[in-house]
């Protein structure tokens, strides 16, 4: 008798290698972006995986709790780190290699007996589990054989809570200062060092080019640096002033292709090639500072141990 393929067994065999693997690239890629969208993969296969053993309870808190909010929490993190950040090669908690070591051995005995449990024991199958109703099941362990569980837990997220408000926190060591003296302070950094008392300016001159990418123009026509992040900066992504026009250049080149364009005395290929060369060299200067700064701390680290 051939075996009937359900789609439990479809949706598992389908998704299960591809969240492997992308577990595997949330731990080995360098970039923490790569990490956060392929946790996130994880998190949407994994609600699937919860609606094809039909737990729509589990699959809607997969992705409101888990993929909607605390997948936010970490792509704020990555917002607010930036790409200039590297990794300190300085250890500061002792031991942390063996720890590791042994929380892997851990988890992989637990895998082993886990797997061991499914193959050669007798499972009480999803129809007596949610026998009641998914959701009731659910509320009934967890209100009922595993509240004392439940409380702790909540309690220690409150605990946690509270602890990383009181971490950072800080007495302020001078007083609060009012509207008027702040205002008075960037009249003077105007006076002395000619600093814009105004707010930064908006990025996207033109409506072709409303985008965070694309700086704010003088009235002089010259770019105005502050008005594009300065992360965007250093991904070389930021849109040249010159490059501003490039679509009107390249509908006037369709009409007329004899003509010969120019960009402050070079054509628009050679003022991209340009720009594209000092953007690189800036992400190497960039670079050799932060490995000096980093090859720097680690050797302050060194002479303290």
């Amino acid at each position: 008798m051939i075996p009937l393929v359900t789609a439990q067994a479809v949706a598992f065999w389908l998704l299960a290698p591809l969240m492997v693997l992308a577990a595997l690239g949330i731990v080995l890629s360098r970039k923490p972006v790569h990490s956060a969208l392929l946790m996130a993969f994880v998190m949407i296969a994994l609600a699937v995986q919860y609606g094809a053993l039909d737990s729509p309870f589990l699959l809607a808190v997969q992705i409101i709790v888990y993929t909607g909010a605390i997948m936010m929490l970490f792509l704020f993190v990555v917002m607010l780190v930036g790409v200039d950040t590297t990794d300190s090669i300085v250890e500061t908690i002792k031991g942390q290699r063996v720890l590791a070591a042994l929380a892997a051995i851990a988890l992989l005995v637990l895998v082993i007996v886990g797997v061991g449990n499914a193959v050669s024991g007798t499972p009480r199958g999803l129809a007596d589990a949610n026998s009641l109703g998914n959701a009731q099941g659910i509320a009934y362990l967890l209100f009922n054989r595993y509240v004392l569980v439940l409380e702790a837990s909540a309690a220690l997220l409150l605990i946690a809570t509270i602890g990383a408000m009181v971490l950072a926190h800080r007495e302020r060591t001078t007083p609060k200062k009012s509207q008027a003296e702040q205002s008075q302070e960037r009249m003077q950094a105007y006076a002395r060092t000619g600093a814009h008392p105004g707010g930064l300016p908006s990025s996207g001159v033109f409506a072709r080019h409303n985008g965070v990418d694309a700086p704010a123009l003088l009235p002089d026509g010259s770019v105005a640096e502050p008005s594009v992040s300065r992360t965007l900066k250093l991904r070389g992504v930021m849109l040249q002033g010159d490059h501003l026009a490039d679509p009107v250049r390249e509908s006037l080149g369709e009409i007329a292709p004899g003509s010969d364009d120019a960009v402050g005395g070079r054509t628009v290929a050679q003022a991209h090639a340009d720009d594209l060369e000092e953007a690189r060299a800036e992400r190497e200067q960039l670079e050799a500072a932060t490995v000096a700064g980093a090859g720097t701390e680690s050797a302050e680290g060194t002479e303290e141990r």
